[in-house]
């Protein structure tokens, strides 16, 4: 959420997802920074400002109706915004033929939004890859394989992933050649401990951001709760930016199992998308003895399917762990648009 103040910075604040929100203020001089990096990793993939771009975002920032200055902004970058907070087969229809109409040639978003629109688009019969999109590019969330595949495959082109946020700014984008490239010129990239000591190269750890062009509002060691590895090995595309070699998810993307194992939330989802049945999920760790899920059921949804999601994470989590399944009409997103498919509420 944003709100400008008589200084002329403006007022943000992160959504609280793991925690109070956080309040902060951005000024021009981090804006102009952080859009000239993303359009430098932009043009790695072959295109440009004033190519047709379609934007599937969920920030209120973005998609305020009255802000005049942001519509005339995307008519003249021939920018089009479609809202991500709505996934409903009306609204996914709507989405596949403004995407046809549109044949932009790029795609910036959600990765769940993206692919959710690309695989509607496959049920409903609708090709996608024959319209000239050149790149996808995805951000916000965790990149997860299946979301790229489907992507790459129903839109015919490259999925490029890019890692950042409104508070930490825009801090890696991927290269044709597969690498996380850091922005160094304006950010510091540290992997810490638990106690906050920084880690080498190759070891996994809390990633902590200094943003060097925040003068008016420092972000000094500012811990973004994402857990990820530095790579020492330069990148094969020769580009001279260090490299971020994993990005392996919030801390609350980590489940914890009764016996104190601690384990990435993958463990979990691979579970439940097994499950041919399951159209839409999202998994809560309320505590060690208790884990919801909430599930979108498809067609042929049974008990037999509601056990299988109860032994399957109780495997992993404990036998003696309480696996509550609740079908609901639609698994909400984030406020923020963003979506979630592991939330851990269990800190370790």
């Amino acid at each position: 959420m944003r709100a400008d103040d008589a200084r002329g910075l403006a007022r943000f604040n992160t959504g609280g997802s793991s925690g109070e929100p956080l309040i902060f203020f951005i000024g021009d001089e981090r804006v102009t920074h952080d859009v000239a990096a993303k359009w430098r990793a932009t043009r790695w993939w072959d295109v440009d400002i004033g190519d047709r771009e379609i934007v599937v975002w969920g920030s209120p920032i973005e998609l305020g109706a009255q802000d005049r200055v942001r519509q005339f902004r995307d008519a003249l970058m021939r920018t089009e915004l479609m809202p991500a907070f709505e996934m409903s087969e009306t609204k996914l229809d709507g989405f596949v033929a403004r995407i046809r109409a549109r044949r932009p040639a790029m795609l910036f978003g959600y990765p769940s939004a993206i692919s959710h629109i690309a695989r509607h688009a496959k049920k409903r019969g609708i090709r996608l890859d024959d319209l000239g999109v050149r790149v996808v590019f995805v951000t916000s969330e965790r990149l997860y394989d299946d979301q790229r595949e489907s992507i790459e495959r129903l839109f015919g082109c490259p999925v490029a992933n890019g890692y950042g946020g409104r508070d930490a700014g825009f801090i890696a984008h991927q290269c044709p050649s597969g690498s996380m490239h850091i922005t160094t010129e304006d950010i510091v990239v540290e992997i810490v401990d638990a106690s906050g000591q920084v880690l080498p190269p190759g070891q996994s750890g809390e990633i902590v951001v200094t943003h060097l062009a925040t003068r008016d509002f420092p972000f000094i060691r500012y811990r973004t709760g994402d857990i990820g590895v530095l790579e020492d090995t330069p990148c094969a595309c020769g580009r001279g930016l260090p490299v971020l070699k994993e990005i392996q998810g919030r801390s609350t993307d980590f489940v914890i199992a009764l016996d104190g194992t601690v384990m990435h939330g993958l463990s979990l989802i691979y579970v439940l998308r097994d499950i041919p049945a399951v159209r839409a999920f999202k998994i809560i760790q309320e505590t060690l003895t208790l884990t919801r899920v909430q599930v979108e059921p498809g067609e042929g949804f049974s008990d037999r399917d509601v056990v299988a999601i109860q032994s399957g994470l109780q495997a992993r989590l404990g036998a003696s762990v309480l696996i509550q399944v609740e079908k609901v009409a639609q698994v909400a997103a984030e406020r923020s648009g963003k979506f979630r498919y592991v939330i851990s509420k269990v800190t370790g």
